[in-house]
Order: structure tokens, then sequence, then C-alpha cells
């Protein structure tokens, strides 16, 4: 995900540079132009304004320590990944107390989406940072939300996240009783797409069902049950009921231990299959 924005920004003309402790996505992103800092305080001492996009709770905090330990200018500095409501707000601390402007701005899309920019900002926190980054925020988006106090954005983005594990499975499941029934996965594709039953997960993941082929991965299986994990906890926290969603959890983790943990999660269909007894020649 930080990778392809990265990518945006500079197709944007916007002066990128950026860290990575991967060579592969160091490499990929100096081959597009981005300048590459050997660290991240190097990173800090070369612009105002810095891009979190990290893949757990424990590389977020470590990032946010080291930046709040740096005796430099104030920056602003835009969390985006999916973590809990906990980890954000200590993020938020550190940064804050060291002087810095903190936004948790989570995205609504998919790496796959980065790519083409179908990225949602879910923008919270300081009103007058998030309108003067607009046109930063739209050199790897199409959309900014500004969804007020900071923490607002990743509330939203659970919200949208709980939706979009329910629409997946559901995909699946329609699928398989198309599939079941003798229609041509395809055109199963082709027919929903133009209806009542069509969305955003469906247009996405439904094409990778039909072809039985789910690399290269939108979503790691591995890492959306990282997202589900925040999201049912957070839900706990209030005491709000999410059946549909707790029902998927059992799916996913089928997904799983058919070893499918690097796929797409779209490879939650062939769990289905299996328990329809659909056997497919492709």
């Amino acid at each position: 995900m930080g990778g392809a924005m990265a990518r945006s920004l500079k197709r944007a003309d916007f002066d990128v540079i950026g860290f990575d402790i991967d060579e592969v996505a160091v490499a990929s992103a100096r081959a597009a132009g981005v300048r590459i800092a050997a660290t991240v305080a190097a990173v800090a001492e070369r612009t105002d304004n810095i891009i979190l996009s990290l893949p757990s709770a424990k590389a977020a905090i470590a990032t946010a320590q080291i930046l709040a330990g740096i005796d430099s200018r104030s920056c602003t500095i835009v969390e985006t990944s999916t973590l809990a409501l906990v980890d954000k707000m200590a993020i938020h601390s550190c940064l804050s107390d060291a002087g810095h402007t903190v936004l948790d701005c989570p995205l609504s899309g998919t790496g796959a989406q980065a790519v083409t920019k179908d990225l949602v900002i879910f923008a919270s926190g300081d009103a007058s940072a998030i309108q003067r980054l607009e046109p930063v925020f739209l050199g790897f988006g199409r959309q900014v939300k500004f969804l007020g106090a900071y923490g607002n954005g990743s509330k939203m983005k659970f919200v949208a996240n709980l939706l979009v594990a329910i629409h997946n499975v559901a995909t699946g499941e329609a699928m398989v009783l198309g599939m079941k029934a003798g229609l041509d996965p395809h055109q199963i594709v082709d027919v929903v797409a133009s209806g009542a039953g069509n969305s955003r997960v469906f247009e996405l993941r439904a094409p990778m069902m039909a072809r039985n082929d789910y690399m290269p991965p939108t979503m790691r299986a591995r890492n959306w049950k990282k997202d589900m994990a925040v999201i049912g906890a957070f839900a706990s926290e209030l005491e709000c009921p999410t059946p549909l969603f707790n029902a998927t959890s059992a799916l996913y983790d089928a997904a799983l231990a058919m070893g499918r943990e690097a796929q797409d999660v779209a490879g939650v269909c062939a769990v289905f299959e299996i328990m329809a007894g659909l056997k497919r020649t492709v």
C-alpha cells in the first residue's frame, strides 16, 4: 500500500522521500523515482509532512517513538494504517507530546486499488492540517472524507471493513450457488455486476473467484485476519452485536487452514466449494 501511494505521489509531481525495511519495496520505489532515506529519522529531517503506512501496531508504535525522539522541527504525521483504536491513541499521545501534529487517516481500498489511486481517505484530526494536505491526499487517492476528531477515521474504517468482510463471504457463497446450479462463473460475474446484487467487493473479488485464481492478492488472507480481530475487539468493547460479521470468521479461518494465507481473501470461495461438494475443472 505504501509503495503504491509513494509512486502515485511521484507521478503527481510531488517530491517524495521514503523509508522501508523491505529491500524489494525500496528497489521498486527507487525505480519509480522516489528518494530513499537510510533511516526513519532521515525522512523526518528532510520533510515537514510524513505519511505512515505500516503492517502492525508494533511497527507503527516503534516508528512513532523514533519520530518523537528526534530533536527537530514539528512535523505533520499522517497515520494511515489499520490499527486498534488504543494503538492509534498511543501513537497520537507519543507524537503530539513531542510537538507534532498527528492525523488518523485510514484508507478505504486495497493495495490493488492504491495502484490506480482508487482510495478514499478517512481523515480525522486537526481540520486545518487536513485541509492543507488535501492536495497530497488526492495525489494518491480519489476522495477525502473529513470525519472530525482524531480517531473517527479508524472508527469509520472499522465500519467499512465489517461490510467488506460480509460482502466478500456473501460473494463467495453466491458464486458457488450459481456454479452448483450449472451457471457459468464468468456469466455470473457479468450479470450480477449489472444489477442490484452488485457491490464494489463483488466487482473486485468475483472475477478472481470465477477464474479460480487468487494471485496476486489485493489483500492477503493472513493480513485480513489481523484487521478482523481489530474490528471484533472494537465491537466487543462497545457491546455492539455483530452476528453476521462473527459468522464470517470461521470461514476465513477455514481458508487459512487450507494453506491460503498468502492468497487473496477471495479464496474463501474455495471453502464454500468444499462445503457444497463442487469440483471445478479449472
